[in-house]
């Protein structure tokens, strides 16, 4: 497949460092020579200087042959004119643009990115993605990680195991004889910041962090069982009134009428402007680093403090400010992935990693099949993929043992006739199947190549 990729920012670098994985021919489009530099020196990929919407930067940029661009440049506009003149001088088939602005993306203008008008085929919006995987943290407390999966019928599940976790030291081949009427399996695990994909003799440490996905009717117990029994936040202070912060306020307020929210913002005419958006919503006017913000703010007495200011380093300390002063948790917005390894060990609860959240949304667009979706665990270590078996896959009738899959690449269940199912090994797919894998990073092409024409998945 040959893609071109407008925008050589951290979104476009790790878009590009998949898709070449996998050995797709692809160009990079910016206007940066020094990130042009970066990606030839790191990438097996052509990355071209010049203006993504340029029609002569896109024609030496193979528009003429391409099957697909994704345009993630700083600009909207330039996103969307970018997919406008790959569609309309060169008829590339399948246009994904990244689009911030929410003005863009109101229903009374639903009509804009029409084939009529400005034909893109996936629009993404960062701030609205990485909200509303926040909420989804917020929604299930104890975690540092979720996705709800299969409509709904699973979730992905991160926790950390603490020292009055009930499984720890327990082979995992033998939880299912403890909890025989819960289904969930664990997938992944995250040790001392190493990932391991686990066998049936591993036993769960203090200190893990284990993945799992679980049927959301057991989510409660199964969370129980893993030592988790947070309450939902009823008190939060969000600190950040970006567009991030602003979103997911809204969230809130939608789905939970009952939640007190406040909101921190540093700016002052941006906070002047969230108090005429977020009515009846208090906006403290000031910084999350400052002890008499906070003690305005009460935040002995607030639950879950989430921070997604544009500031890694102020994300971190507020946090841990927040959670000295007496707040129980912490959800915290990271972008430098440098700081991934300490936020666990400084005692942030979660941490949020927007480019990874960013980019397997992108992913699950690109990839060719049948997918349904796409989730990167921990920044990209192993992927979840969750896709439908086709008709004239060679898999039909074929029993999970019969697979012979790696050991690095489980499948973590499947869905049949609106029920989810965790299959044992004799467990028989069929067609119309829905199937969740997870492949780790270095077995996903593997995986891609064994399922990619026979199965169709990828």
């Amino acid at each position: 497949m040959r893609v071109i990729i407008c925008g050589a920012g951290q979104v476009g670098y790790n878009i590009a460092e998949y898709l070449a994985r996998e050995e797709n021919d692809v160009t990079v489009v910016d206007l940066s020579r020094e990130l042009i530099a970066r990606i030839n020196d790191e990438l097996d990929v052509n990355a071209i200087y010049g203006h993504a919407s340029n029609p002569d930067v896109l024609k030496a940029a193979g528009a003429n042959d391409a099957d697909m661009i994704v345009a993630v440049t700083q600009s909207d506009e330039v996103n969307m004119v970018a997919c406008q003149i790959g569609h309309s001088l060169f008829g590339i088939p399948k246009k994904i643009a990244r689009v911030r602005e929410q003005a863009y993306l109101q229903p009374e203008w639903s009509n804009l990115f029409s084939r009529a008008h400005m034909p893109i085929d996936v629009i993404i919006s960062p701030e609205v993605i990485v909200a509303k995987d926040i909420y989804q943290r917020l929604a299930v407390p104890g975690t540092t990680f979720v996705n709800i999966v299969a409509d709904g019928l699973a979730h992905m599940i991160g926790v950390v195991c603490e020292e009055d976790c009930p499984v720890v030291n327990t082979p995992l081949s033998q939880l299912h004889n403890l909890f025989p009427d819960l289904s969930f399996q664990v997938l992944a695990i995250l040790r001392k910041n190493k990932p391991i994909i686990p066998d049936e003799t591993d036993q769960l440490e203090v200190g893990d962090e284990v993945y799992f996905i679980v049927d959301t009717n057991h989510m409660k117990r199964v969370m129980t069982a893993f030592g988790h029994e947070e309450k939902e936040a009823r008190k939060i202070i969000i600190a950040g009134g970006g567009s991030i912060g602003l979103t997911l306020a809204n969230l809130i307020r939608q789905r939970s009428k009952s939640v007190q929210i406040k909101l921190i913002e540093q700016d002052k005419e941006r906070a002047e402007f969230l108090s005429e958006q977020l009515e009846n919503l208090i906006i403290l006017n000031g910084s999350s680093l400052d002890k008499d913000i906070l003690e305005e703010a009460a935040i002995e007495n607030v639950e879950t403090l989430v921070a997604v200011t544009n500031d890694d380093e102020s994300n971190i300390l507020g946090s841990l400010l927040a959670k000295q002063y007496g707040c129980e948790r912490a959800i915290t917005l990271v972008n430098n992935e440098a700081y991934y390894p300490l936020v666990g060990p400084l005692g942030v609860d979660a941490m949020v990693s927007p480019r990874s959240i960013i980019v397997a949304n992108i992913m699950q667009h690109v990839r060719r099949g049948r997918i349904k979706g796409l989730y990167n665990i921990r920044d990209g270590f192993a992927e979840v993929i969750e896709a439908e078996v086709s008709e004239t896959s060679s898999i039909v009738n074929t029993t999970i043992e019969e697979l012979n899959l790696p050991h690095e690449v489980i499948v973590g269940g499947v869905i049949r006739d609106g029920e989810f199912i965790m299959p044992e090994l004799t467990f028989t797919i069929r067609a119309g199947d829905d199937v969740i894998i997870l492949a780790s990073r270095a077995q996903a092409q593997n995986v891609e190549k064994m399922f990619s024409v026979q199965v169709d998945l990828f």
